[in-house]
């Protein structure tokens, strides 16, 4: 595999997360079934990659330094 990613872009890792977080949350009180599950980690990688779009336009804006080849 030569593609690379970000852990955090990584819809396995949430779903993971989710999985492991989901008896807790159940415990307290919210359910999150399969479902849920799926489109909420769905729901965080989109929120990632808009985020790390509106990152990178900024740092641009805001850097001291030209881009040059």
């Amino acid at each position: 595999m030569e593609l690379t990613k970000k852990w955090y872009l990584s819809k396995t890792v949430w779903g993971a997360l989710l999985a492991v977080a989901a008896p807790l949350l159940q415990y307290a009180g919210l359910h999150l079934d399969e479902g849920a599950q799926g489109e909420l980690a769905d729901s965080i990688i989109a929120i990632l990659g808009a985020a790390g779009g509106l990152l990178a336009i900024i740092g641009r804006i805001s850097a001291k330094a030209s881009l040059v080849r």
